[in-house]
Order: structure tokens, then C-alpha cells, then sequence
């Protein structure tokens, strides 16, 4: 059995039924567990020995695609857009680092307090100038769904066309193709007129809240190269065959369900897997737009951080508490609760 994405172990919702997966999986059946963004390896793999007997860790610490790290900016004096280096020397940039800081102050001309002298890139001009360094196929992370339609829809309407005539016969086919089973009806709620003219321009949206066949074209025509641009929910980071030249993350910042957090290590990492293409790119690019709730020391120590160990989420409820109760002899399960990873850590 593969377990694929492991670290989701830790997830709040939903780490304790991996934990229980591990656990109660027949001994005869062998486990893989896969992760790009655990550094605790060897402490995860003794738990799974514990439990399950003899087991290897493999850490492989290389990149397949070598990654560089940029940062975008805008400056409101020329209007122009800077693409620097996060990382001079394996230091991070100094003149970045000047810009993250808020750089010089702009005077309000109403004696208000004096705006930033830089500014964020707005979706089309970030697209447009990867565009002319020819470093799409980019996916860009925006935690939001609508957000992510949005851009779509402003792409669009800023005049995006990365496609050519072949390309767009291309797209369209393959469009049709994976919306066949549905309806006119269906298609007509789905605004797909919308959605096969922003496809036919290179550009998509990718996320849980869009049906099967619209997704599965989303997919199908980025990993031909065909679709250039998507926006997309961290979802697309996890367990989705979607590499990309290069990754744009918007903010470092997202709402968890119950409030604003920022990104750790690991998510950041997970979203920045995406770029580079094997067998295809020599290196792989992501960008990260300068943003006014984040100084550049930050973003700078995010990209270059390989912190992520990895903790247990593991909690007992009522349902497990009555399932171990009907299901076995009081010590078994007491024994079973003792064979969690917290258990372990603790």
C-alpha cells in the first residue's frame, strides 16, 4: 500500500485516520510512505517500526529540477516591474532585501501618511512579463477559490492571448471531448462559453469547487503545454501530476478556516514542488510577489528553510472510543491507543 503525501499525518482533520491506517493494516500488508517536506524522516519511520516491524527510511535530498527563487515588485515611480533573485551567493539578495523593507517612502501629495514606494504586480503584468522570459507554463497559488476565477476573469479581460490558432483547435477538442456527458442544460449553468474562451487563451482555473470534466480538461491541456496559465487552490499541490516551469505564490499568508495564518516551511515547499518539469527544464522558477504584510527577510528565510518535523494530530474521540470499546477486550485497546505517533512522541 502507498501512502502517498504522508506529512497529512499531521493534519488536523484528518491525520488521526492515516495514523489509524498505519496501524491497523494487516502486518502481512507492506506500507510506502512518501513525503517531500518531512525532515524528521528517521523519527517517523522508528514510530512505523514500532508498530509495524522492520522498516526503512530513504531520504533522497537532491532536487530532480534545480529551483531558483524570485521576487517581483513593482515600483510606483516608473510603473516598471523588477524580477530579482531571492538569493545572491546563497545570501539573500541585499537590493531585494531593500525593497522588502518598504525602500524609500512616496510623499502624499494630501499630507497623508506617505505610501511605499513599491507596490504588488497585479495577475496580468506578473503573467505577461513570464510570458516575454518564456517561463510559462506558470501556476499561481491563490488560497481562494473565487479569487481563482477572478483572475481568470481579469486575465481575460486584460487582453491574455498565449495561445496560438493550432493550439487553440487543440484546446478546444480536447475541451469538448471531457464535457460530452453533460447537457446543454448543465453547460449553460456551468458558463462554458466563459470557460472554453479563457481555455482557448492559455488560461484556467483548478479547483475543488469546479465539476470533474471542466478540471479534467484543465489538467489534460497543461500537461500538453496547451494551457499556459492556472490559477490555483493549494489543492493542486497535492497528489495532482501538474509541474509547471515556474510557480507564483501571491501571499505567504492564508485563512485556515478559522483565521489568517502564515505558510510554514513544509507548505511552502509543497507548493514550490510544482516547479520545473523533469526531462523538460533545466531549472525551475518560484516567484513570490512583494506584499506590504511581509518584510523579504521572511520570504527569504521561508524559501530557504527545511525545518518541517513532523507531529501527530492524533486525538481521541467518542466514535473511536466506541468503536475500541465494541470492537475489542479493554487491554487491546489500550494497547492500540498506545501504539499512536503522539503516544510515540510523547
Amino acid at each position: 500500500m502507498v501512502l502517498d503525501e504522508v506529512h497529512c499525518l499531521q493534519n488536523p482533520y484528518r491525520g488521526a485516520v492515516w495514523e489509524e491506517v498505519i496501524i491497523h493494516t494487516p502486518p502481512e500488508v507492506d506500507l510506502v510512505c512518501l513525503s517531500a517536506t518531512v525532515s524528521n524522516a528517521e523519527e517517523v519511520a522508528d514510530w512505523i517500526q514500532t508498530v509495524r516491524g522492520t522498516t526503512a527510511a530513504i531520504i533522497e535530498e537532491r532536487r530532480p529540477v534545480e529551483l531558483t527563487h524570485l521576487y517581483m515588485v513593482g515600483d510606483r515611480t516608473t510603473g516598471d516591474i523588477s524580477v530579482l533573485p531571492m538569493f545572491v551567493g546563497g545570501k539573500p539578495n541585499p537590493e531585494a532585501a531593500e525593497m522588502g523593507r518598504g525602500g524609500r517612502a512616496r510623499p502624499d501629495v494630501r499630507g497623508r501618511r506617505p505610501r511605499s514606494a513599491w507596490f504588488t504586480p497585479n495577475r496580468v503584468d506578473v503573467i505577461e512579463l513570464l510570458r516575454q522570459r518564456e517561463l510559462l507554463p506558470a501556476i499561481t497559488f491563490i488560497f481562494s477559490r473565487a479569487a481563482c476565477d477572478d483572475a481568470v476573469g481579469q486575465c481575460v479581460a486584460g487582453g491574455l492571448r498565449l495561445t496560438t490558432p493550432e493550439e487553440r483547435r487543440q484546446i478546444r477538442a480536447i475541451v469538448e471531448a471531457k464535457v460530452e456527458p453533460l447537457s446543454d442544460a448543465d453547460l449553460g449553468v456551468l458558463d462554458y462559453g466563459a470557460f472554453l474562451t479563457a481555455m482557448e487563451y492559455g488560461i484556467a482555473a483548478h479547483h475543488a469547487g469546479m465539476v470533474p470534466p471542466f478540471k479534467e480538461a484543465v489538467e489534460a491541456c497543461f500537461a500538453q503545454a496547451l494551457v499556459k496559465a492556472v490559477f490555483a487552490t493549494e489543492t493542486l499541490s497535492l497528489g495532482i501530476n501538474m509541474p509547471a516551469r515556474t510557480v507564483v505564490i501571491e501571499r505567504l499568508q492564508k485563512f485556515d478556516g478559522e483565521s489568517k495564518k502564515d505558510l510554514t516551511p513544509g507548505e511552502f515547499t509543497q507548493l514550490t514542488g510544482r516547479a520545473g518539469r523533469r526531462g523538460i527544464d533545466a531549472i525551475g522558477y518560484a516567484a513570490t510577489l512583494w506584499s506590504p504584510f511581509t518584510r523579504f527577510e521572511q520570504m527569504a528565510e521561508l524559501a530557504s528553510k527545511r525545518i518541517y518535523r513532523l507531529h501527530s494530530s492524533f486525538r481521541p474521540t467518542y466514535n473511536m472510543a466506541a468503536n475500541l470499546v465494541r470492537r475489542y477486550r479493554p487491554d487491546t485497546a489500550h494497547h492500540l491507543l498506545n501504539l499512536s505517533f503522539a503516544q510515540y512522541q510523547a
